[in-house]
């Protein structure tokens, strides 16, 4: 007759204890010290080259163990391959044995993610002795219920995950992975299960720094100071945890050379350096996105955010991205000087109909001729593709002629059959150029992009089939309203020595452009 205990303990059996088995169930009962005594000598994992082994935690995979238990709240940025799963996966099987009647939710990024957490703890579930584990009523893939009262459930990460459950413990893995919007009605979702005094675990190797975990994890790192001393957790009452790649004993200098060989810098610096690289393949370099950082207008005219003040002797595009203006997609306008290629105001908005789109652009172009007393130096155009029709003849209704500046369009013709239909088309091919030269004017420092809402748009504007567009749920208005006055700025440049040269992406200009501007009334 085999020792080996069965795969799963038949639950309420009465059991003879030995005075040595007594003790370690004493002892992984403890409060304090429990956790750590409990991985330390009856947490088995399966190791990818050495196969079943108990899990000895390394130095930061004990502080990141007590960090766990320790906190209500902990949010754990570390990185790739360091035992943050593995270590949370032996938690979460001593809070469920050893806390009764509690319910832990494990909610990561992807199904795969969750179904491999609740193998390592069915894993180590099974080969735990009978003495130390509880009792199972319910055990299957996708959830583990105990004699004790507690069950352990996993789930994918969705805006509804979680909701209606009363949560002892939530376990997010791989949380800056989650798609944004779910991410943030994910945790709007959950917060309130939480509130009856509910533990949460977040961890995350980083992605975006303006993702829902980036988010926490910058409050967890803002630490209140009271007479001198900063509190432990942060204003978000997260206690934040970092771990870096050296801290591994397997891992030094020759690793991290050949990692970074086969990752190349990006991925190494997002994966094991914990830096916050965009994962995407956006349109501007993601090492380039981590330096862009906006600034806080320093005046407003009504919705119109102005982050400098119009110069007088400087040229002015305002570029309208119109929208039905019904809840969905925003409006967006910006404004750009074409002289320094600076980003001046900015406009967006998701309710305002096409006829106040058109009304809030004339007033735009008023505000720069009233300081500079220039409008020979406002340029304004439209997208005229799909709605854009609607704001063309809203213009013309408005009275062009009542805008002040010049209407410049596409000299090629604007799309549409007609040679001088008027702003511009944004079809695939002149799209695709004019994200290229966005893309040559930011990473090179020419183009100075101000608002904090067109980095955040930036950092989701992604390749997509053969063209680049904002990611699912995002939206990509004020990205696509720069991509338009990108355009007009290199109408100009045919005709103004000095936007000519700002816009160049090599060398001093040969031949002067023409002393004139076509604009089409």
């Amino acid at each position: 007759m085999s020792d080996e205990p069965a795969l799963v303990k038949t639950p309420y059996k009465k059991q003879t204890f030995t005075p040595e088995q007594l003790n370690d169930f004493i002892k992984c009962a403890d409060p304090i010290t429990g956790p750590q005594y409990f991985m330390d000598h009856f947490f088995h994992i399966q190791h990818p080259t050495q196969g079943k082994m108990l899990y000895h935690p390394f130095d930061y995979q004990k502080r990141l163990i007590d960090t766990y238990h320790n906190y209500r709240f902990s949010i754990s940025m570390m990185p790739r391959q360091t035992g943050k799963s593995t270590s949370a996966a032996g938690y979460l099987l001593w809070y469920a044995m050893f806390v009764p009647d509690s319910t832990i939710l494990i909610a990561a990024h992807k199904y795969t993610g969750s179904q491999e957490i609740m193998q390592r703890i069915r894993y180590a579930y099974e080969l735990c002795p009978d003495h130390i584990r509880a009792g199972s009523t319910s055990y299957n893939k996708g959830n583990l219920d105990f004699e004790n009262g507690s069950r352990i459930v996993s789930a994918t990460t969705t805006e509804n995950t979680g909701r209606g459950m009363s949560i002892s413990l939530l376990y997010a893995d791989e949380f800056a992975f989650v798609r944004p919007g779910i991410a943030k009605e994910f945790w709007t979702s959950i917060s309130p299960t939480l509130a009856t005094g509910g533990k949460a675990i977040i961890t995350s190797t980083p992605n975006s720094d303006e993702d829902q975990f980036a988010l926490l994890w910058k409050g967890a790192n803002k630490c209140e100071d009271t007479y001198g001393n900063p509190t432990e957790v942060g204003v978000n009452g997260f206690k934040a945890y970092r771990s870096f790649w050296n801290e591994h004993p397997d891992r030094d200098e020759a690793w991290a050379l050949a990692q970074r060989a086969q990752l190349g810098e990006d991925r190494f610096r997002r994966e094991m350096d914990c830096e916050f690289i965009i994962n995407d393949e956006t349109l501007i370099a993601p090492a380039k996105l981590i330096d862009l950082q906006g600034c806080e207008p320093v005046y407003r005219t009504g919705q119109v955010r102005w982050f400098s003040k119009p110069k007088a002797d400087r040229i002015y595009v305002v570029a309208l991205d119109p929208s039905l203006g019904t809840g969905g997609d925003p409006a967006a306008i910006q404004v750009f000087e074409a002289n320094s290629t600076e980003q001046v105001a900015e406009w967006r908005h998701n309710r305002t109909p096409i006829p106040e789109q058109v009304r809030i652009l004339a007033d735009i172009c008023r505000h720069i001729n009233e300081t500079v007393n220039d409008s020979k130096s406002i340029y304004f155009s439209v997208e005229n593709n799909t709605i854009g029709e609607a704001a063309l003849i809203s213009i013309s209704e408005y009275g062009e002629e009542n805008i002040k500046g010049y209407f410049l369009s596409d000299p090629h013709g604007g799309g549409g059959g007609r040679r001088y239909r008027k702003g511009f088309n944004t079809s695939n091919k002149p799209k695709l150029a004019a994200c290229n030269k966005f893309k040559t004017l930011i990473e090179s420092g020419k183009m100075k992009v101000r608002s904090s809402a067109l980095v955040s748009e930036l950092k989701t504007f992604v390749a997509h089939g053969v063209s680049y567009a904002a990611k699912p749920g995002e939206t990509d208005d004020l990205v696509m309203a720069s991509l338009l006055a990108v355009r007009m700025l290199q109408v100009l440049q045919t005709f103004d020595l000095g936007i000519d040269n700002q816009l160049r992406d090599h060398g001093e200009v040969i031949n002067p452009p023409m002393p004139f501007v076509a604009v089409f009334r």
